[in-house]
């Protein structure tokens, strides 16, 4: 077991709410242990290009409720190279970084394992993604904020859809998880969600509609996990105009990287917060290969092998619970 004496700490992938709370809690819980801090900027590839500069108490004063991550945040393709990698190692030897704290989703925890494997590095994740499709956590960080700003958009245009009689299909974010589009209309009141995690087993619009979707409403909201598998708001409307003529007034709404940003919630500030705290602790347990997740209100840690590889499932019971009340 090696001392560690220096962290470095980068934010990767796709920016979320509560990144820079984490940021927060990883420099102070660091510099509370008697270590420094090295903040590393645009991620891998900043990594790779020396990005690098020391972190005090006072780089990450009154950033706690700002979105976004004053790390700045990019997608590497040469990070993916053992000669991007060699680079990245090098400039860690250089500056004296002994661990690295890595913030975001799927793609960023695949790096950090290839990169712990290579070189031998004592690597800690954080869940960042408003996704919320790692394994092994009940949440991730920005998945509560994204949500709430899923909830307050489809309020405002449901405003809309009652006004004119309109079946409305809103596109979130999610990729290939349906959690914010299955818990947004849940949330929302919204009629249905079509999901990729269904979309796989079942044809849900027709499902939907051939079940007496709409009998009973004038207007209608469907939220539509942005995927392939689902082919988004816009194809699913197409098929819509194209197999149910009945539905005359159809609306499409892609609410885009419009849920990405915002002050963070209360919640997502609490979860950064404590992850942040928990990965300096597991750093000075000799942890390394692990993410740190929350699983009843607990903070666990989960290999990175389990966070990336295993599918986190889609509870049913939510999917029967929209069932029952959009009836």
């Amino acid at each position: 077991m090696c001392e560690i004496k220096t962290v470095g700490v980068l934010t990767s992938g796709g920016d979320a709410p509560g990144m820079n709370a984490a940021i927060r809690s990883v420099t102070r819980a660091a510099i509370a242990n008697g270590m420094s801090v090295k903040g590393i900027y645009r991620g891998y590839k900043g990594l790779i290009a020396n990005e690098i500069e020391d972190f005090k108490t006072q780089n990450v004063s009154n950033i706690i409720q700002r979105g976004g991550t004053i790390l700045k945040t990019a997608r590497s393709e040469e990070f993916k190279t053992p000669e991007g990698q060699q680079k990245a190692y090098d400039n860690m030897q250089a500056h004296g970084i002994d661990a690295l704290v890595v913030i975001g989703g799927d793609g960023s925890l695949t790096g950090a394992r290839s990169f712990a494997q290579r070189f031998n590095i004592p690597i800690v994740g954080l869940p960042g993604t408003i996704d919320n499709d790692l394994y092994g956590t009940d949440t991730t960080i920005g998945y509560d904020t994204a949500l709430n700003t899923i909830v307050e958009c489809v309020d405002k245009i449901r405003d809309t859809a009652s006004s004119h009689d309109r079946l409305f299909f809103i596109e979130v974010m999610g990729r290939d998880a349906g959690f914010l589009a299955l818990n947004g209309a849940i949330a929302s009141g919204s009629e249905a969600a079509i999901i990729p995690e269904i979309s796989l087993r079942k044809d849900q619009l027709a499902e939907m509609i051939e079940t007496g979707f709409r009998k009973s409403k004038n207007s209608s909201i469907v939220l539509v996990a942005e995927s392939e598998v689902t082919g988004g708001a816009m194809g699913v409307a197409e098929r819509v105009k194209k197999e149910y003529p009945q539905f005359v007034d159809v609306r499409v709404s892609i609410l885009g990287h419009l849920q990405r940003g915002g002050s963070p919630s209360a919640q997502d500030r609490i979860l950064a917060t404590r992850m942040g705290v928990a990965a300096i602790e597991a750093l000075l347990e000799d942890q390394r290969n692990v993410m740190i997740g929350i699983v009843n209100d607990k903070i666990v840690f989960v290999p990175f092998v389990k966070a990336i590889k295993n599918d986190k499932p889609i509870d049913p019971d939510l999917i029967n619970v929209l069932r029952i009340v959009s009836l």
